[in-house]
């Protein structure tokens, strides 16, 4: 419990965030599937939603180069410095970490796996190789609180815990997770996110690492104001 009598839960995200890159991006401009270019461009100037876009490029790949850019991700996607250390601390305080992302399972789970996340803590989108094209699946979709059209939603993920039961701490990089952002009690933030809290008038803390995080969320839990 914290001192505002609710129990602490983290919601993180992944690319970009657990990882020093932004997997999904690396993945085209490393391959350069044809066509992916405009369906990127759109996406980001959210001309058509995360969902669609992020349907629309990796339906540009055959299902047989799925090992190939799983094994690309592994290589190139770096662990964010203090991640694994940041969760043993939350293992002794007893608070609980989700991953919230945008990624893709089969490569969100590999990466995550030496760290022991259970399965049920990690929300992501699935993938179906056994067409002819690689097909995103989304077992979290917007729910009635969003309709952003987000793909894996992490507004909906979070309405699981009832605001008046649960201090939300938010954890990202990216405009992607503002929406969570605006419903978090703490936000650690940082790029994107960052320059978007400061823009609208949303409290963050901004990081560059998890030890970062581990520093100031040690701090606040200490002094009671969490």
């Amino acid at each position: 419990m914290t001192a505002h009598g609710r129990t602490p839960v983290i919601f993180c995200d992944f690319d970009g965030t657990i990882t020093n890159n932004d997997n999904i991006v690396a993945i085209m401009k490393h391959f350069k599937p044809e066509g992916y270019e405009g369906i990127m461009k759109d996406t980001v100037e959210r001309a058509i939603s995360i969902r669609e876009g992020v349907g629309r490029m990796f339906a540009l790949f055959p299902s047989s180069m799925k090992e190939e850019i799983t094994s690309f991700v592994l290589e190139h996607a770096g662990i964010r410095e203090g991640f694994g250390a940041f969760l043993e601390y939350l293992k002794q305080e007893r608070i609980e970490f989700f991953v919230t992302s945008g990624g893709i399972d089969f490569f969100v789970d590999p990466i995550l796996k030496p760290y022991g996340i259970p399965a049920d803590h990690i929300f992501c989108n699935g993938s179906n190789f056994e067409g002819d094209t690689i097909e995103i699946t989304w077992p979290h979709p917007c729910k009635d609180s969003c309709t952003n059209d987000c793909g894996m939603c992490k507004v909906t993920v979070m309405d699981r815990f009832p605001a008046d039961r649960y201090y939300r701490i938010l954890i990202g990089d990216s405009l992607t997770d503002f929406e969570g952002a605006k419903q978090a009690d703490l936000v650690y933030s940082r790029s994107t996110l960052t320059e978007q809290c400061r823009k609208l008038g949303v409290h963050h803390v901004p990081f560059e690492t998890f030890t970062d995080i581990y520093a100031d969320l040690n701090d606040k839990l200490k002094q009671g104001v969490l």
